[in-house]
Order: C-alpha cells, then sequence, then structure tokens
C-alpha cells in the first residue's frame, strides 16, 4: 500500500492551559516538528493566543497516535477533535508543520464554533490569510 493510499487527517481544537503564556506554543512547535518530520506527520497549527486549531495528516498509525498524545498533553484543555477522515493526497507539501498565528481572536473563535467537514472547510478557506512559519 502506497503512502498516499494510507493517508488521515485529523482536524482539532483546543485551549491553551490557563496556567501557560502563549509563549508555550513555540515551545511545542520546536517538540512537534522533528517528531512529526519522523513519522510523516505534515500540516498546520494556528494558535490565536488563547485558542488553537490543528490540521494534520499523514499514515493513520502516526496520526491516531499523535491526537492521543496531544489528547494528554496538559498544555491543552477542552481538546476537541473536529473532523477525522481519510485523505487522498496530502494538503501541505511545502512544510512539514506549519505555525501560523491568527490576528485576533474572531477567525479561531469562528472555527471553534463549527462541527465536522464545515469546521475543516471554514479552516481550510482561511489558510491563505495566515502567515505561516514552517
Amino acid at each position: 500500500m502506497t503512502e498516499e493510499a494510507s493517508l488521515f487527517e485529523i482536524f482539532y481544537c483546543s485551549l491553551l492551559a490557563p496556567d501557560l503564556p502563549p509563549a508555550t506554543v513555540g515551545t511545542i512547535v520546536t517538540q512537534a516538528r522533528a517528531r512529526n518530520a519522523q513519522h510523516h506527520i505534515t500540516g498546520l497549527l494556528v494558535f490565536d493566543g488563547m485558542r488553537f486549531c490543528q490540521h494534520f495528516e499523514g499514515p493513520r498509525e502516526a496520526v491516531e497516535t499523535l491526537m492521543r498524545r496531544i489528547d494528554r498533553d496538559s498544555r491543552h484543555t477542552d481538546v476537541r477533535v473536529v473532523y477525522r477522515g481519510a485523505l487522498a493526497t496530502r494538503r501541505y507539501t511545502g512544510f512539514g508543520m506549519g505555525l501560523a498565528e491568527s490576528e485576533g481572536p474572531h477567525l479561531m473563535a469562528g472555527v471553534h464554533a463549527l462541527e465536522g467537514e464545515a469546521a475543516l472547510k471554514h479552516f481550510l478557506a482561511l489558510r491563505p490569510s495566515f502567515d505561516i512559519n514552517g
């Protein structure tokens, strides 16, 4: 089976733990980039100072393992998987794990309010407006 045939994606939203400074996100991304590259996971994490929205893709087992790790990570609260499913081709090929900071909380609040494919489509539509650091 080729990698493309077994691609899987997860899109989740969470909140930064209230006792942590927003600068914690830099540490999270630095640690994640190396680990995700080893497991052929690519994606984008968007942070607005309080809310995370992350969309990532890769081999199904690696993606599910990563989601379990995130769910147990005390730096996140209110972790909610919004969408998960098989994926035909990668959406993130220009970088491993991109980080973007959203300008103001209204964009991510709108994504957090949605569920399922509607939330994922809204997030993907916003992607061109993000200044992605990959």
